[in-house]
């Protein structure tokens, strides 16, 4: 074989390596951009629902699907207290346009049923009823339901989902109660009884305002959590309904294992800054760089830790994140 075939062989692997994430970028940080989608992408959505037949549960998910129809990482999303698969779209829109498969996952009980169907006199009564140890458990028991459900249509040639969801890449994602679910479902540790939900089939996690353990130690709760986990949240980050303080939500971080473990803490944001709407109460003017902070750094940590980008990698652990943050923001990595 010639010089000149052997240069257009390794520059054409070189390129290759690039276009899949397996080598850095030769231009370095700056190609990598955790915000940059098709142009003019909408996402194909999906409302289904998930019949658990040995709960006799059924379980509504919305499901915003990618452009390519090859098989995408998968990406599940469990709404807070009164929530519903209908929320968070702009989170679903982003991260099916960079390729993943998203699925919104509804809990009846502690979903928008809790309120939608109350007067507005008992709403706040009703959803503090909500917030309890038995939701939390049927919302545990959701998330394995679900994938069980996302393989067997995924193996079905009469399902919309043929095909279109990779298993072996799954992450797990959820706001408030939803973050609540999320650190179950992902290897928290539970007084008694261990890790009470963990699904080996989730390889990392990104918690919007999460919480420690009211009962037993935050190290006991965190110290074995074996999969890449973020967590976000903000120095106004406090809830009308489940007394989870802000001490309580950056209590998580130190008590987690070193190894692909991630915090951001954006100024000035209150409950309602992962969401799309403000909460009843919300006095604080929302900040717009918070929704482009929260994109850029999930979509990173996803491509990284479920698609294994050695450049979003790079971008995590480098000067990227602050491309994004304000000044009083605070990253933070172990």
């Amino acid at each position: 074989m010639g010089q000149a075939s052997v240069t257009m062989k390794k520059n054409h692997c070189l390129l290759l390596g690039f276009l899949l994430g397996t080598l850095p970028s030769p231009a370095g940080q700056a190609a990598y951009d955790p915000m940059a989608v098709p142009e003019n992408f909408t996402a194909e959505v999906l409302d289904l629902t998930v019949h658990d037949a040995k709960r006799e549960r059924d379980l509504p998910i919305r499901v915003y699907l990618p452009r390519a129809e090859s098989p995408g990482p998968l990406l599940l999303f469990s709404h807070g207290l009164g929530g519903s698969r209908k929320g968070n779209s702009y989170l679903g829109q982003h991260w099916a346009a960079r390729g993943y498969v998203v699925v919104f996952v509804q809990h009846p009980g502690s979903d928008s049923g809790v309120w939608e169907d109350t007067p507005r006199g008992g709403r706040m009564a009703a959803m503090k009823a909500a917030a309890s140890g038995q939701n939390f458990l049927l919302r545990a028991r959701d998330i394995p339901a679900v994938l069980d459900q996302l393989e067997l249509w995924s193996a079905d040639t009469r399902s919309k989902l043929h095909r279109r969801v990779d298993l072996s890449r799954v992450g797990m994602s959820g706001h408030s109660f939803g973050a609540v679910t999320t650190q179950a479902a992902s290897g928290q540790r539970f007084p008694l009884v261990g890790p009470l939900a963990t699904d080996p089939r989730i390889k990392a996690a990104v918690m919007f305002s999460p919480s420690s353990p009211r009962r037993g130690s935050a190290k006991d709760a965190f110290g074995q959590v074996a999969i890449p986990w973020l967590l976000m949240t903000g120095t106004k980050d406090v809830a009308a309904i489940g007394d989870s303080s802000l001490e309580s939500r950056l209590n998580v971080f130190p008590n987690l294992p070193p190894g692909s473990k991630y915090e951001l803490v954006l100024h000035g944001a209150g409950h309602s800054a992962f969401s799309e709407r403000a909460l009843p109460g919300d006095k604080e003017t929302r900040n717009p760089n918070h929704h482009r902070a929260i994109l850029a750094l999930s979509t990173a940590f996803w491509d990284a830790h479920l698609r294994g980008d050695r450049n979003a990698r790079t971008w995590l652990s480098g000067d990227g994140p602050r491309s994004v943050l304000e000044e009083s923001d605070r990253w933070q990595s172990k």
